[in-house]
């Protein structure tokens, strides 16, 4: 063993840190990437703004929904949008998507009706749509375990033996940087890596776990936590639709064809509360929020747009009028929800009679009885 074998030739060539995956920058100027080449006509672009517009009205709709007390809570979209629309667009028919609880632009993707969001929130039902019929899972509120879920359904995919073909299909995993702390979703990086499962890891990392930092997660970037695991990780600029596009195109053909697992970190910011129980004023900066306003994702197309003369003014009061309709339709819609039985809750919990759920949904019905039996009371005096 020589001296330089121990310190490091001083030729050895040092490798390059992979960049940020951008074809769009914030200022709406198109650039290049030799890995991730995208093509897109005008009509694709008008489309993905349109997208971007919508949700972003949906997911304020549902904000001013909650504060007048009409929903019992709302995670909020805002600042994500460009991550959501631009991974969303890019799964097939055939692939499965696991979301969390904030994916509304990705259900919007999957033709998921924005009603039935609202409906969870309001607590009308449990989600409401059918996942086989969208390829799009029931929002998941426990941190993490859906990645869990999203191996083993891939794990499934891959036995049926049909990866590599025209009907094969991936699954995508959505989960925030918090998560990454979580067992579960270490745990599903292990599974998917050495059993080469057909799914991406789709990282929002929108920089603050509820209250907590980046910095408090991971001492490295979190795409880099892949190469520990056997499979490879990027970094996407989050606030980019034509990068989250690409990158995530890119990474499901990769698993659709039998080349496992991809983690992709959509580096983005929340600009909003965590949910509208939080008060993000109490933990950050308001000089962060006001930088990351810059790299608004739907600014950036817009201004794309713009300098290709790809559309006029007319398109985007005709994208703004459409997006303030579907919202005023979906207030509308949302306020005519009808309350659900209150002893509905016991009826689909267990698939036959259970001793202790018997036993709790008959105090319940007394308790609600109670209230019939003081009323009638009150009203005999």
């Amino acid at each position: 063993m020589t001296i330089d074998s121990v310190r490091g030739a001083p030729d050895t060539p040092k490798v390059a840190e992979p960049e940020l995956v951008q074809l769009l920058t914030p200022e709406g100027e198109r650039i290049e990437h030799p890995d991730y080449p995208l093509d897109l006509s005008a009509d694709d672009v008008r489309g993905l703004y349109r997208d971007l517009v919508i949700v972003r009205r949906i997911d304020q709709e549902a904000v001013a929904l909650t504060r007048q007390g009409e929903l019992g809570l709302w995670a909020s979209l805002l600042g994500q949008e460009a991550a959501q629309i631009g991974s969303g667009r890019a799964a097939s028919a055939n692939d499965m998507v696991f979301p969390t609880y904030r994916e509304h632009g990705v259900a919007w993707c999957r033709d998921v009706e924005p009603l039935k969001l609202l409906g969870m929130f309001r607590g009308i039902n449990h989600g409401g749509w059918d996942p086989k019929e969208h390829g799009f899972h029931l929002y998941t509120v426990v941190i993490g375990s859906q990645t869990l879920h999203a191996t083993g359904y891939a794990m499934g995919v891959q036995r049926d033996g049909v990866l590599g073909t025209p009907s094969a299909g991936a699954t995508i995993a959505y989960f925030g940087d918090g998560a990454t702390s979580q067992g579960d979703v270490n745990e599903s990086f292990v599974f998917a890596s050495v059993f080469n499962a057909p799914i991406v890891f789709f990282c929002q990392n929108n920089q603050w776990a509820i209250s907590e930092p980046l910095e408090r997660q991971s001492r490295i970037p979190l795409y880099k936590r892949a190469q520990g695991f056997g499979f490879p990780g990027i970094r996407v600029d989050g606030n980019d639709v034509f990068a989250c596009l690409a990158v995530t195109r890119k990474a499901l053909e990769n698993a659709r064809t039998g080349q496992g697992p991809t983690l992709v970190e959509a580096y983005t910011y929340r600009m909003g509360a965590h949910t509208t129980t939080d008060d993000p004023t109490r933990y950050r900066l308001k000089a962060e929020e006001e930088a990351w306003k810059l790299k608004d994702p739907i600014e950036r197309v817009k201004a794309y747009l713009v300098r290709g003369d790809l559309a006029d003014a007319g398109f985007f009061q005709k994208i703004e009028d459409e997006a303030k309709q579907i919202t005023r339709e979906l207030r509308e819609a949302c306020l005519a929800l009808p309350d659900p039985e209150p002893l509905s809750m016991f009826d689909h919990v267990y698939g036959e009679d259970h001793p202790l759920m018997t036993e709790e949904q008959e105090q319940f019905a007394a308790y609600l009885a109670s209230f019939e039996q003081d009323s009638f009371g009150e009203e005999s005096k």
